[in-house]
């Protein structure tokens, strides 16, 4: 009740200043002017901010925050991007030897006529196919130069360009069967024989 408050003198151990504390402190990001009162955080943004190629950046599994994306799923130890809406068939396989499959399925099978595969392949090879056949029916020097550029024997595009446009002058697509046949013994493989119609 009688108690008064009195102030102690200012020893040099205890008195500092907000000036004296902003020089020695490190400075972190960018020091914004004080204004007085209390002034208002900016909203969050709705996504990340996109720097750089950090895997914050590009929203994959940041932990504790509602606005990251997810792309992947976490498989064990091993991060596998979900393939939605793609339409190509990868065939267990890495893109180059992808490719070279494909196209020494679709030199053998215009050079044969028809070719025993499994079903995933002869599904995948439909499609190269009939575009080479199409660049056939087409002709000209540009076309047979990219079917050059992909079926692996030359002799083979000159015979295409000559016999496509008389053989498949009445046909707009369509230019292969796949007929299903016994599965392969071992692995129980779905087998197909692609031809050409």
């Amino acid at each position: 009740p009688g108690h008064s408050r009195t102030a102690l003198p200012p020893s040099p151990f205890t008195m500092f200043s907000m000036t004296a504390m902003s020089v020695a402190m490190p400075t972190v990001g960018v020091r914004r002017a004080a204004v007085s009162g209390r002034v208002a955080q900016a909203p969050a943004a709705a996504f990340p901010t996109m720097t750089g190629m950090s895997g914050a950046s590009l929203g994959l599994r940041v932990e504790g925050l509602d606005h990251s994306l997810s792309f992947g799923v976490d498989a064990g130890s091993k991060f596998q991007m979900i393939s939605h809406g793609k339409k190509v068939a990868r065939l267990h396989r890495p893109a180059d030897q992808r490719k070279a499959l494909l196209r020494n399925l679709t030199t053998d099978l215009l050079r044969y006529g028809r070719i025993t595969t499994t079903m995933a392949r002869a599904k995948a090879m439909r499609k190269p196919v009939e575009h080479m056949i199409q660049l056939g029916k087409d002709g000209g020097v540009h076309k047979k130069r990219q079917a050059e550029a992909y079926i692996f024997d030359k002799e083979l595009v000159t015979a295409l360009f000559a016999a496509a446009p008389e053989r498949y002058t009445e046909r707009t697509g369509g230019y292969t069967r796949i007929v299903r046949t016994l599965r392969r013994r071992g692995d129980n493989a779905e087998m197909a024989i692609i031809e050409l119609v």
